[in-house]
């Protein structure tokens, strides 16, 4: 008789949160009637623990991490490119006491907490799903942000948890039109208004990505730019026109864009191991914070649970 094959172990999800996206989407979305103890308005934090719970009822996480931005202006970022970022209005003053909430509410419901003054929060999580390659864990990262699609290789996946929409390395060209490899290039061709991130003047999505669908990468396009007058690109000669003037801000804009692997976060998966509150800790908090008896008995119902590997 054939002995049965063996029966391979589940293996472990690793949620690795963009915490300060949710935090925002909060802000945005619930009304300015929530206040703490102090007078103190906390829309945020009401918001951003109903997503907490209602993520950890569903996904029933082991193995989670939020990641917040605190490096507004003091990231590794900053020294290289001043301009970067600048665009930004600073947190208003009741949003920066909402997001220490936030990051206090987080540690209390057993998730661990990254946050550094000089990586943001991309680096952060590029640095945990790096550090976890090699162990029997499955990256999701929970956010919408296109820069991530970078991050998707070697089976790590992106979940947009609005949008109730996941995908792995496979999906970035349907989101992007490049490869999930050619996602940091893209963007030092692009630029990323948002960021502040210059690239190229001139080249858009389209044209960015035709020229990696040609030569690859970024590198191997500035080597060949003799050659890009000659594509059956619309405007091809302008484009090798704009690459020469600016070859030097696009690998700025690459620098920029790529997320670090280096930040200083656990180096092994077992480290991110989600924790039992203790009831004690959060009911102080939700005095505080004045959350209403159903969330409060719901948070005990679902954060009592202890997480099983």
């Amino acid at each position: 008789m054939t002995p049965a094959a063996p029966v391979p172990a589940p293996v472990t999800t690793l949620y690795l949160i963009d915490a300060s996206m949710y935090v925002f989407r909060a802000w945005h979305s619930m009304p300015d009637a929530f206040f703490d103890v102090d007078g103190h308005p906390v829309n945020a934090v009401h918001g951003f623990a109903r997503f907490l719970l209602d993520f950890t009822e569903r996904t029933r996480a082991t193995h989670a991490v939020a990641a917040f931005d605190i490096a507004l202006t003091s990231s590794f970022r900053n020294a290289i490119y001043p301009a970067y970022k600048a665009n930004r209005e600073p947190a208003p003053p009741e949003l920066k006491l909402q997001f220490e909430y936030c990051r206090e509410l987080a540690t209390a419901f057993g998730f661990t907490v990254l946050a550094d003054a000089t990586y943001e929060a991309d680096d952060l999580i590029g640095s945990v799903l790096h550090a976890a390659r090699g162990h029997d864990v499955l990256p999701v990262i929970v956010s919408a942000d296109k820069d991530f699609g970078q991050l998707l290789t070697d089976g790590a996946e992106q979940w947009d948890y609005a949008r109730g929409q996941r995908w792995g390395a496979a999906g970035v060209p349907a989101r992007l039109g490049v490869e999930a490899r050619q996602v940091v290039d893209y963007l030092a061709l692009t630029g990323d208004a948002t960021d502040n991130i210059p690239g190229v003047p001139g080249i858009g999505a389209k044209g960015a990505a035709a020229l990696l669908a040609h030569f690859g990468d970024l590198e191997s396009l500035l080597a060949r730019i003799d050659e890009v007058p000659f594509l059956r690109l619309r405007g091809a000669a302008s484009l090798a026109t704009k690459l020469r003037a600016h070859a030097g801000q696009a690998r700025l804009s690459q620098r920029l864009a790529r997320i670090a692997l280096d930040a200083p976060v656990p180096a092994h998966p077992d480290g991110l191991l989600r924790s039992t509150p203790d009831p004690a800790v959060l009911d102080a908090l939700f005095e505080r914070l004045k959350i209403g008896p159903l969330t409060r008995t719901r948070a005990h119902q679902v954060l009592q649970r202890q997480p099983t590997t």
